[in-house]
């Protein structure tokens, strides 16, 4: 004969397990869900950098669009520009050190600028 202090107790301890089990299956099935969702993120974001970097490659700089045409954020390098010009040269500095202050460009203890990375 079975004691039914010990069939209670197995009975609730079933219940409980059950109810446990129900909770892990429905948090599983969110995690499945929200990785799912991660891989197809992951996807557009691979095809809008592969994207990027072809228009990129094609325009040789960054490209934006402006009053719908392509325009360049920044224009080429030419190579006989003149620089040496004071009066040129100085507003140029200037921009540069402040976009320097602002954090855009590091300036070299010898007065160059770089990229920062």
């Amino acid at each position: 004969m079975m004691d039914p202090e010990v069939l209670e107790r197995i009975t609730a301890r079933r219940a409980e397990l059950d109810g446990l089990e129900e909770q892990l299956v429905k948090q599983l099935v969110e995690v499945r869900a929200e990785r799912d969702e991660l891989a197809v993120a992951e996807r557009v974001l691979q095809r809008l950098s592969e994207q990027i970097a072809d228009e990129q490659a094609e325009a040789g700089s960054s490209v934006v669009q402006v009053a719908g045409r392509a325009a360049r954020l920044v224009p080429d390098r030419a190579p006989g520009l003149e620089t040496g010009v004071r009066g040129k040269l100085e507003p140029l500095r200037g921009k540069l050190t402040k976009l320097a202050d602002r954090g855009w460009l590091h300036k070299r203890p010898d007065g160059r600028f770089t990229a920062r990375p």
